[in-house]
């Protein structure tokens, strides 16, 4: 028997062709893993829109290589970017938001759910629009990082990343894919935890001497203190940075010194305060804080009385960062003494 195929009807159903390469278009610059993750973090965000630092520190990647990423989407129309000051935001256009809540909440399940017996990692929802199960991921980065930080028992690890993750989550910013953050500085944490233990054994000998900057929210004088030092030392000195009472993100009008600087995008996240920090350092420098800070025997303490940042113009800013650098290059000459420094940072 011979089968008659139904025709398509012409009555405008179907795609015409400008549509369809307009659509196409569309679904290219979709379609690439980094710009998918970076799309479900602005669509989740509070308020619905995401500052290109914080898309950096959740990718992992540069601003520049976001800023690319960013364009390719506004190109086509997905995303719209707007400049507060120094600082860029984006959102996912009115016109496509339907259309981009639809993709994430259909095709996301539908990927976790091709995790199989022999793949049980399969599809997992990391990336995508938030974590099908956080206890399991965060299991798996503490046996990760109980593997990759020397001494570290397993135990203390799981204990580290769960406090780790549920810190960084209290302190605001962008509620999503709090995996990439937590890897970051639950290592932090565990190398710091293995110095104050070998410090305490008294086989710390060798190794660079370590500060730790902290202000209320670690998104000014510390953040800008801490990149003034390792640009200047280098890895000669382990330089640390933490809050108080850490902020979502770092003042926008900080943001383009810190670059300037040349300083890790991963690394210049607000972070809380912890026990550990403060005891695998050799000095602590306080800026407006200093009651929050431990007072432990055999740690030097210095309080900087510096400007905030986050009540400065631009030009103030840059003031700061000037006193900052004149205060951090007296400190490296006492830690560093025998040493020659750079002329600028």
């Amino acid at each position: 028997m011979t089968v008659t195929p139904t025709p398509v009807p012409a009555d405008g159903r179907a795609l015409g062709p400008d549509v369809a390469d307009a659509v196409a278009g569309v679904l290219k610059a979709l379609a690439d893993p980094l710009r998918l993750r970076m799309l479900s973090a602005i669509a989740t965000a509070p308020g619905g829109e995401a500052h290109v630092g914080d898309l950096a520190v959740l990718a992992d990647v540069s601003q520049p290589t976001v800023s690319h990423h960013l364009k390719v989407l506004r190109d086509v129309g997905v995303v719209t970017s707007e400049r507060r000051g120094t600082a860029v935001f984006s959102r996912v256009a009115p016109v496509y938001r339907t259309a981009v809540t639809t993709l994430l909440d259909r095709f996301a399940p539908a990927v976790a759910d091709t995790a199989t017996p022999e793949d049980p990692g399969a599809g997992r929802r990391t990336d995508l629009h938030g974590l099908a199960d956080v206890d399991r991921e965060l299991a798996g980065l503490a046996d990760a990082l109980a593997r990759r930080v020397p001494g570290t028992d397993p135990a203390e690890a799981l204990r580290v990343v769960r406090e780790s993750y549920t810190a960084l989550a209290r302190r605001g910013g962008i509620p999503v894919h709090l995996v990439a953050l937590t890897e970051h500085f639950a290592r932090q944490r565990l190398v710091d935890a293995a110095k104050a233990r070998a410090a305490e054994s008294r086989d710390a000998a060798g190794h660079p001497p370590q500060v730790l900057f902290v202000c209320v929210g670690n998104a000014g004088r510390s953040q800008l203190a801490a990149a003034l030092l390792a640009r200047r030392a280098g890895d000669r000195v382990v330089v640390r940075s933490a809050g108080s009472v850490p902020a979502g993100h770092v003042h926008d009008a900080v943001r383009p010194v810190l670059a300037e600087l040349g300083a890790d995008d991963a690394a210049t996240y607000p972070k809380p305060l912890t026990d550990d920090a403060v005891r695998a350092a050799d000095v602590v420098v306080t800026m407006g804080c200093g009651d929050a800070v431990p007072v432990l025997p055999g740690t030097r303490y210095e309080d900087w009385v510096v400007g905030d940042p986050a009540l400065a113009s631009a030009a103030g800013v840059r003031a700061i960062r000037d006193e900052l650098d004149a205060r951090v290059r007296t400190l490296l000459r006492d830690l560093l003494p025998d040493q020659p420094l750079p002329e600028h940072p």
